[in-house]
């Protein structure tokens, strides 16, 4: 018998649970997961479409299905398992799941199932003991008490031996040989009076452990966390009206002594507010604005920030921040390129997972994205005069301008037949559609330009090598992108590659893995579109917080996906790098390297790897040490890429 349960809007989740209906239209809700994995930006959960009828109570009780699914594991992010509702199989993915301690947002109630409870919950697997957080202090605290205790037992055991040993020397006097002595006086029973005392001299030195030491410490940590850091109007956030707020005081001194930071770049560095600001189609650059990096570079190289030409554009809406009238009120029509102009906008409008909100109008609608860089990508296809503005299961509705219709503007349906979603292994994201009314079947594309490109159909060289300088151009700049890429199919081929893929989709070993390799076999003889570039900002006052922590002796890692060029150029643009520094680069970008991974052989590869990157380690390490022989204080930066950040022994 299945548990079905109602959560209402607010409400957090009591158990894992497989969603089944929604208040919403379309079968989604909105989940927030903050509690999981600290993230405030909502997500999207879908219902399968064929139990979205069980929404009001009376159709629940109606619900008879069979749950078929992996055992329980504490993996947040994956889900596998097959729904048997009217002898059909549909399979689970993590869409359908919602998990425990997660809360319901923007949505009246939904419906679901109970897939776990209790310790079983994905939740429950990942908790662990909290670990106890020790300052130096306390440490030091503990380890002179420790030894004061180790003294004063020595102390007492000297003390107690000599008593027992000399006590009818000491005490002649008293005559201590007669039978009506006291236990701790009779010298026939040394053993016992040096025990006695023993208990007697560790009261009597006792004092000398400061017991006291512990409550005047945390009284005094105490009184520095309410009165001075909560008040310390030098950490006083005007903007927002935020003071300092410390949550615990164990730590305290610790602030004074760090010695590294270890920093991600995108959301802690940067404002993780993705902004679509250039692009390349069919070989030609698009957009006119200059990143902070580009600024940065600029003042490096000794320009004046003032003579570097600025863009005078300012953003327009969330996630659009683009300046170039060629693309801009249907311009792109006179272009030398407009057909693959509309096959760029079309793969910007169709690529995602975005959900439309509120009035089906350009000014008013509101996009949910499960990542700012979809959101902004589909704000840009608006904007170049493709909207996107509804979306059911099967269909996404796009009103376009066309070529072919002198300018005049169209709602186009297309049919989404299949989603290839992105994870970090493919790297890539692809939407088989037919567009109707003339049914044709074609793949759109979108991924990092190293996938993209070995998936490329043979021909238009020029092309790819414009792309790629483009590409070198924009990743130099600090922007991210992403190549867009396309591919015809016939009914025949799709037909085929289908069945392997809803075979695939229904498995419940190794979904995952057989998907991606169904997916391989459609991902190819792509024809190339162009590519995207969306900034994402530095934070206010990262440069200067920098630059302050660096003078105070801190040292600084950021970690980022980036290229080493674009990594190497944020760094400079957040002074975590300046020009006294001495660089040093260790890379697997080199061109022994490049033929060794040529071969293939995985084994061969690192082990090569590993050597080759000891091999710059070593000359780094000298030539560091007669760099700080010669310069003081001594300024040093280490660059390091990905793939040489494995173990070495």
């Amino acid at each position: 018998m299945m548990l079905l349960l109602q959560v209402k809007q607010d409400g957090f989740f009591p158990a894992d649970l497989l969603f089944l209906a929604s208040t919403n239209a379309d079968g989604v809700c909105y989940v927030e997961t903050a509690n999981l994995d600290g993230e405030t930006n909502l997500k999207i959960r879908k219902a399968l479409e064929k139990t979205w009828d069980y929404l009001t109570p009376e159709k629940a009780f109606e619900f008879k299905g069979e749950v078929q699914c992996e055992q329980p594991n504490n993996s947040l992010y994956t889900f596998t398992g097959n729904l048997i509702i009217e002898k059909q199989t549909l399979p689970l993915s993590p869409n359908q799941l919602l998990l425990r301690g997660c809360s319901l947002r923007n949505t009246e109630y939904i419906i679901g199932a109970v897939v776990f409870t209790g310790h079983e919950t994905k939740v429950m697997m990942n908790s662990m003991n909290v670990p106890s957080k020790r300052s130096t202090l306390e440490r030091k605290l503990d380890r002179l008490i420790l030894t004061l205790f180790v003294v004063l037992f020595c102390m007492c055991l000297i003390g107690a031996i000599g008593s027992g040993v000399f006590l009818d020397r000491k005490y002649f006097f008293l005559g201590l040989r007669g039978p009506a002595l006291s236990a701790d006086m009779n010298p026939s029973n040394r053993f016992v009076v040096a025990l006695l005392n023993m208990f007697t001299l560790i009261t009597l030195y006792s004092p000398i452990i400061p017991i006291s030491l512990y409550v005047s410490v945390e009284m005094i940590k105490f009184i520095q966390s309410t009165q001075y850091i909560n008040n310390d109007l030098h950490m006083y956030h005007v903007e927002t009206n935020t003071p300092a707020l410390a949550r615990t005081s164990n730590l305290n001194e610790e602030l004074g002594q760090v010695e590294y930071i270890f920093s991600d770049k995108t959301g802690t560095l940067t404002r993780n507010l993705m902004e679509f600001f250039k692009c390349s189609i069919g070989g030609e650059l698009y957009g006119t604005g200059v990143t902070e990096i580009e600024m940065g570079e600029a003042q490096r190289n000794g320009i004046k920030v003032d003579e570097v030409h600025k863009s005078s554009n300012t953003v327009r809406e969330k996630g659009f921040n683009f300046d170039d009238a060629r693309l801009m009120r249907g311009a792109w029509r006179n272009e030398p390129n407009p057909d693959m102009c509309k096959e760029f906008f079309r793969c910007l409008a169709i690529c995602h997972t975005v959900l439309p909100e509120g009035e089906e109008t350009p000014e008013k609608i509101r996009y949910q994205a499960a990542s700012p860089d979809e959101a902004a990508l589909v704000a840009a296809a608006k904007n170049f005069g493709f909207f996107f503005y509804r979306r059911t299961p099967t269909l996404i509705y796009v009103r376009e301008s066309h070529v072919e219709k002198m300018g005049k503007v169209q709602d186009v349906p297309y049919e989404i037949l299949n989603v290839l979603e992105f994870n970090s292994t493919r790297k890539r994201q692809s939407v088989v559609c037919r567009r109707y009314p003339d049914g044709r079947l074609v793949l759109y594309c979108k991924g990092a330009d190293t996938v993209i490109y070995e998936r490329l159909a043979e021909g238009n060289n020029d092309l790819k090598k414009t792309s790629r300088e483009h590409l070198e151009r924009y990743g130099a700049a600090g922007l991210r992108t992403l190549c867009l890429a396309y591919r015809d199919l016939c009914s025949d081929t799709y037909k085929n590659w289908n069945e392997k893929f809803i075979q695939a989709k229904s498995s419940l070993r190794d979904r995952e893995k057989k998907l991606d390799e169904v997916a391989e076999l459609i991902e190819k003889d792509l024809v190339l579109i162009g590519c995207t570039a969306i900034e994402d900002k530095l934070q206010e006052g990262v440069p200067t917080c920098i630059e302050t922590l660096a003078r105070a002796g801190i040292k600084i890692w950021v970690l980022t996906g980036d290229k080493m060029e674009t990594a190497i150029n944020i760094a400079y643009a957040c002074k975590l790098i300046n020009n006294d520094m001495k660089q040093f680069i260790i890379s697997s970008e080199t061109d022994d390297i490049r033929e060794v991974e040529s071969r293939g052989d995985q084994v061969e590869i690192a082990r090569y790897m590993r050597n080759a990157v000891k091999n710059q380690l070593k000359k780094c390490h000298d030539d560091a040490q007669n760099y700080l022989r010669s310069l003081s204080p001594p300024k040093l930066a280490l660059v390091i890429d990905g793939k040489c950040l494995i173990k070495h022994k």
